[in-house]
């Protein structure tokens, strides 16, 4: 089956529109926009326009937006990154976590498996929880997963492994929970509480995993490149910021005229710490 990602990409805005996660209300304020900046409802207003959002719409209550926005960037790397096999071969799986989420959801799957024996050892000693904090307490939004893989389907490629390999997580001898590949954090705008969380789950995934670290991202409709700075800038912890409409966002910002934004903006992108939604499936298979 073929991919075409602009393809994908525009039905990803569509749901988003069809859904009213973006929408203009009656005074012409688009619903990521921060109502108390001007430059944020003017950025947010040219995006949702290019985007062919509807006016008059009520906007969302935040909790409401958010899942849907979550559902619509599972529903887009569902309908693509599957199909990249030829570039990651793999049996692969994007779960959107939504209402499942609870702290130790993570320990279903490798790298954090472990997580649970942790759980169960602060249950039974509570003094542990003041040493550790809440470093172990991680609530995704949405994963991308793959299953381990059988002896025969290796053989099947002309890998042998019989008598050895016995402790690799990509084997389903050695253990049967999927591996996470990929968790994607979604953040439909950016407060400075928002980015914060966001960071500290980042480096919470770092400090807990028993194995390879997966990529982890965030992908954002916030309009404003200062607030998106407060997430992307710096390395260590998140991978890389996706925006879920960047080529609006460049063009809203040229035309807005505001230099400081202008070179904010450049600045996330020359330095690769912001990227589209559409590049979030390619970077996914490297």
């Amino acid at each position: 089956m073929n991919l075409n990602l602009s393809h994908a990409r525009a039905l990803f805005h569509r749901e988003l529109i069809e859904t009213n996660t973006l929408s203009i209300d009656a005074s012409g304020v688009a619903s990521n926009a921060d109502k108390s900046q001007q430059l944020s409802c003017e950025l947010a207003l040219s995006i949702a326009r290019s985007l062919g959002a509807s006016r008059g719409i009520g906007k969302l209550k935040a909790q409401s937006s958010g899942r849907l926005f979550e559902c619509a960037v599972t529903s887009f790397l569902t309908r693509t990154f599957p199909l990249l096999t030829p570039l990651r071969p793999g049996d692969w799986d994007v779960q959107n976590v939504g209402s499942t989420r609870r702290g130790h959801f993570l320990s279903q799957f490798e790298p954090y498996r472990h997580l649970d024996e942790l759980a169960e050892a602060i249950t039974a000693k509570p003094a542990l929880a003041a040493v550790l904090g809440n470093s172990y307490d991680i609530s995704p939004d949405v994963l991308v997963v793959r299953q381990p893989i059988s002896a025969q389907e290796l053989g099947d490629s002309g890998i042998v492994v019989d008598g050895v390999a016995s402790y690799s997580p990509l084997l389903a001898r050695n253990q049967s929970s999927p591996i996470i590949h990929a968790v994607v954090s979604c953040k439909w705008t950016l407060r400075s509480d928002r980015a914060q969380n966001a960071r500290s789950e980042a480096l919470n995934l770092i400090r807990n995993r028993k194995g390879r670290t997966p990529h982890i991202v965030v992908v954002t409709g916030e309009p404003t490149p200062s607030r998106l700075s407060s997430l992307a800038l710096g390395t260590g912890d998140i991978d890389t910021v996706y925006h879920f409409a960047l080529p609006e966002l460049i063009e809203a910002t040229q035309a807005s005229g505001n230099d400081e934004a202008m070179r904010t903006l450049d600045t996330l992108i020359n330095g690769q710490r912001l990227r589209d939604i559409a590049d979030l499936p390619l970077d996914l298979a490297i």
